[in-house]
């Protein structure tokens, strides 16, 4: 079962302009309904005695600073959801991982990125050229599905090019 619900919503850095109601629309989405999904999935899961779910994170499961409050907050509870279901469904044979991407240059990503001033042709820092496509979130997420990673669980795959291992303010590689 691939999880792969969620939202955005409202690009605002500044804590004190996001409203409530906004922060809980984007945790009910992208949190709430994912574990919604396992729960549902794991009922059909349990019997069967296997099973793999995989669920959508982002690069902002696992660092602050790149997104919305909101957005960062849900997709590293979702990670900790992750992590926490993977433990209690291991047991009954059952595989739970996260597949975390950087920026995949949708009409929606671009339309994100205008809103907060920047370009396209500068989000991808580490892997010259390189520009990170739906298929490539698509194949990590066959090989989770898949009887190759029989033996993980738990785990967050990072499909980012490096972005988050880099601190282009300290970088000595420009």
């Amino acid at each position: 079962m691939y999880n792969n619900a969620g939202i955005m919503g409202a690009v605002k850095s500044n804590i004190l302009e996001n409203e409530k109601s906004d922060f809980e629309k984007v945790i009910s989405t992208n949190l709430v309904g994912t574990f919604l999904g396992i729960k549902q999935a794991a009922r059909v899961m349990i019997p069967r005695g296997q099973g793999s779910i995989i669920t959508t994170g982002s690069v902002c499961s696992s660092i602050g600073g790149v997104c919305s409050h909101a957005y960062t907050s849900s997709k590293h509870g979702l990670l900790g959801l992750t992590r926490n279901a993977a433990v209690d469904l291991g047991r009954y044979g059952i595989r739970v991982n996260c597949v975390s991407p950087y920026v995949i240059l949708t009409t929606s990503a671009l339309g994100t990125l205008k809103k907060m001033g920047k370009e396209d042709s500068n989000v991808y820092s580490t892997l010259n050229g390189a520009t990170l496509t739906p298929n490539d979130v698509a194949e990590t997420a066959v090989f989770l599905a898949s009887d190759v990673s029989k033996y993980v669980n738990g785990q967050d795959f990072i499909i980012d090019g490096g972005f988050t291992i880099e601190n282009p303010g300290l970088s000595m590689f420009k």
